[in-house]
């Protein structure tokens, strides 16, 4: 993992408090498939520089960081909508 890596973070189209951070630059169409139905539609919302030790406001750099090196991207959801992640995760499987 480096140092810093330069991240572009859209939200979803389809669902509220719905992010999707991955490198600036990345080709949206190399994301799964399953996962881009259910996102929907990206809409840019900022790009930053992030380091390992940056926090953010639901997670850190490092979590982001490594979900990138690992899947190429981190995939932030509504924490306070319990029953929604689980259902969001659900629909991932049930699609592969």
């Amino acid at each position: 993992m480096t140092d810093k890596t330069f991240v572009s973070v859209f939200r979803s189209s389809k669902k509220a408090d719905t992010y999707i951070f991955v490198r600036r630059g990345h080709d949206w169409s190399t994301l799964p498939e399953t996962l881009r139905e259910i996102f929907g539609q990206p809409v840019h919302s900022m790009d930053l520089v992030l380091t390992p030790e940056r926090k953010l406001a639901r997670t850190t750099g490092q979590a982001v960081l490594e979900a990138i090196e690992d899947k190429d991207f981190y995939l932030q959801m509504p924490e306070e909508l319990e029953s929604y992640v689980v259902e969001f995760k659900e629909k991932l499987k049930d699609r592969r």
